[in-house]
């Protein structure tokens, strides 16, 4: 199987959508890989070298190259492509919707509304993803050894509250995953359920990282 691809950028397109394709000269023979948006800024400068993490996959006898930015990256695509309804395209969408840990972190914490907010994914998708990989992806990241709690957010039962009140003032969803990582440390605070208790840590720290 295809593992990964070491050789030069060649060419970066992007035929439409979300969609990037990037091309990699290898030993003069070159590969185009549907990498996600992120992965752009990540990319070196047109003829510098590079290696890319790669899943080979066959529709229709259509071969089609992913690429990724590292093996972990790779290792959840082929988890969230194991669960059924979820195609490579989607896989590549959440990935490129929610990042790399902080989908992992919603999944892990079973967060319905922030999964579904990628196009393409409802509710319903999203409930079978989180049923099908929360004990998988936690277990894979405790493994990995992955620098996220796994309790880093609100309980289940304040959590969607938390979130929307944090969204409702301006923070990004990004910013948010960051806080709660950081405020969720706090053994205390973990355990806490007062809604308004995460709010105030959160704002706090989000004012001092700022």
């Amino acid at each position: 199987m295809l593992s990964y691809l070491k050789g030069t950028l060649a060419d970066i397109t992007k035929p439409g959508g979300q969609r990037v394709i990037i091309t990699i000269d290898v030993n003069q023979v070159g590969y185009d890989l549907q990498v996600t948006s992120r992965f752009l800024g990540d990319l070196p400068p047109l003829g510098e070298p590079i290696q890319v993490f790669c899943h080979l996959q066959i529709r229709d006898d259509q071969p089609i190259v992913f690429g990724f930015a590292n093996r972990s990256e790779r290792d959840v695509f082929r988890q969230l492509v194991s669960v059924s309804g979820i195609g490579p395209q989607m896989a590549m969408a959440l990935l490129d919707t929610l990042g790399f840990q902080e989908l992992i972190q919603a999944v892990v914490s079973g967060n319905t509304r922030l999964i579904s907010q990628t196009k393409g994914v409802g509710s319903k998708t999203a409930e079978r993803l989180i049923l099908e990989l929360k004990t998988k992806l936690a277990e894979w990241r405790q493994q990995s050894g992955l620098a996220i709690a796994p309790n880093a957010g609100p309980m289940a039962s304040v959590q969607e509250d938390v979130e929307i009140t944090l969204l409702t003032l301006g923070y990004t969803n990004g910013e948010i995953m960051k806080a709660f990582r950081a405020i969720g440390r706090n053994s205390t605070l973990a355990k806490n359920d007062n809604a308004e208790d995460w709010i105030r840590e959160a704002i706090a720290w989000l004012s001092q990282s700022t």
